[in-house]
């Protein structure tokens, strides 16, 4: 699982009939480091969102075959979710030591 920021949608022309009920998020993952910074250095994913997630927000992400498997029973075709919205992050600051 990484954390992630909601950087927007993704809109579909014609979905897989089992996609109804929630939204195509793009996520950028983001480092300790990133953490307070809009987004990170990684490439933007694609996660799919049933938590209702706005822009801008921060995100656990669950990504592989393990996140699919919730979703095996319907037959959505999902590869990464999002498992939680995250309110807080509380880390020490790095630079202190």
């Amino acid at each position: 699982m990484r954390i992630g920021r909601i950087i927007g949608s993704v809109t579909l022309s014609e979905a897989h009939q089992k996609m109804k009920g929630g939204l195509l998020r793009l996520v950028v993952p983001l480092r300790t480091e990133d953490l307070d910074n809009e987004d990170g250095p990684a490439e933007a994913l694609i996660a799919w969102d049933e938590l209702g997630a706005g822009n801008g927000q921060l995100v656990a992400i669950s990504e592989g075959g393990e996140a699919a498997q919730p979703f095996q029973p319907d037959g959505k075709p999902i590869d990464a979710y999002i498992s939680a919205l995250i309110d807080r992050i509380d880390h020490p600051n790095q630079t202190d030591a």
